[in-house]
């Protein structure tokens, strides 16, 4: 990083502890081998070739390829997702999967602290629920890249926070996860936006009210991050004209994927959730916030025009809930030059601030440098909010 480069971090570094609200980190090869139980070696998820392709496979069947996770490589250069689908992780930056070097590049950044999401296993934890019918084995794979995330938020002294995984398939699983993630110290949960692709009920439906009850209790925001699910994988793939050039596809569906999160939005609110757990927080990540004041101006009017009788049973017109329960993470937006007006309608209090390093649309190699003046055009109390502040009541950093 150049002296300039790091003298422009360090403005907004120096005045703010930063923290970076989603993150990934790239799942090394022998995390749940080294860790699996006598008996269980060779059935946990591992990393095989498959005609020639790194694969992680659980019993032999494939999860998926064991990609880099990222598009940032070893020399700090950042290239387009199509190019970086054969990478392999000896081929992305260390810091997608090394603890140490990712610290160090935290450091040379000016970030503080990051919120990391995982890769291999399902952003959502989905890939897991769909992996083995084997009830034990499904349960195992959940605790032990849980407890190897406990483990590095320990190490880091808190300076990463993993969000851990729920074992979707079932509610009451989801409540002893979700006790016991607490017990570790976790700073909240990561949930998949469609449960009913793991065979469970959807998140509407009453059953969940054990889950948001345990989350308000023991201070665990519940966290939706974009490409959260089957679900909205499949329409990932489906959005774009299959004529368009092949970089033009993950713009199409990156861009498609933000508006998912609405759905999420929406569906909560509408199912009432709020006002049986008035002090549950949710958090919409990897979503970007511009379309939320359309969508709370939407939810109002439709809500009405579709079900005045429900609406008449929540005690709140359905906009006014966003607030109190949900936040929003953001990266590269800029309202066309009015930042501040945009934040002012989602709510100062409602925004955090990420770079989804090491993903496509990442902010790095300079990710301050590179926000620096969006930053500096809001009011200083904002800024401080939106830079850290936020983040770090909500995580109790």
């Amino acid at each position: 990083m150049s002296a300039a480069a790091r003298g422009s971090n360090m403005t907004l570094a120096d005045e703010f502890r930063v923290v970076d609200a989603d993150t990934h980190m790239t799942e090394r090869h022998d995390l749940f081998t080294s860790r699996a139980p006598k008996g269980y070696e060779d059935r946990v998820p591992l990393v095989t070739e498959i005609d020639g392709i790194p694969m992680w496979t659980i019993e032999g069947a494939p999860l998926g390829p064991a990609r880099a996770g990222g598009v940032i490589d070893r020399d700090g250069d950042k290239y387009p997702f199509e190019e970086t689908k054969v990478w392999g992780i000896d081929r992305v930056h260390q810091a997608a999967w090394d603890p140490e070097t990712r610290l160090q590049l935290m450091d040379d950044c000016g970030i503080y602290a990051q919120v990391i999401y995982p890769n291999a296993v399902g952003i959502g934890g989905q890939n897991l629920a769909a992996a083995t019918d084997d009830p034990v084995l499904r349960r195992l794979c959940v605790e032990i890249y849980n407890d190897s995330m406990a483990e590095l938020q320990e190490w880091s002294n808190n300076r990463f926070l993993p969000m851990p995984v729920l074992p979707a398939w079932s509610i009451d699983e989801c409540v002893r996860e979700a006790e016991r993630c607490a017990g570790l110290g976790f700073r909240g949960v990561n949930m998949t936006s469609d449960p009913q692709d793991a065979g469970s009920h959807d998140l509407a439906h009453r059953d969940w009210d054990a889950l948001w009850e345990v989350c308000a209790d023991l201070n665990l925001p519940v966290h939706f991050h974009i490409g959260a699910s089957l679900t909205s994988l499949n329409f990932y793939g489906k959005y774009f004209w299959p004529s368009l050039h092949d970089n033009m596809k993950p713009a199409v569906g990156g861009a498609m994927l933000f508006l998912n999160n609405a759905r999420v939005v929406i569906n909560s609110v509408y199912a009432g959730i709020f006002d049986r757990h008035p002090t549950l927080k949710m958090v919409s990540v990897e979503s970007g916030m511009g379309w939320i004041p359309f969508i709370l101006e939407t939810m109002d009017y439709e809500i009405l025009e579709n079900a005045p009788a429900q609406a008449a049973e929540l005690s709140r017109v359905p906009s006014e809930y966003f607030k109190d329960h949900w936040y929003a993470t953001f990266w590269f937006e800029k309202n066309g030059g009015d930042l501040q007006g945009l934040i002012d309608k989602v709510g100062e209090d409602n925004v955090m601030f990420e770079t989804d390093f090491p993903h496509p649309t990442c902010l790095y190699p300079n990710p301050l440098e590179t926000v620096e003046e969006d930053m500096l055009s809001l009011r200083p109390e904002t800024r401080r909010k939106v830079l850290g502040a936020n983040a770090s009541a909500l995580y109790r950093i």
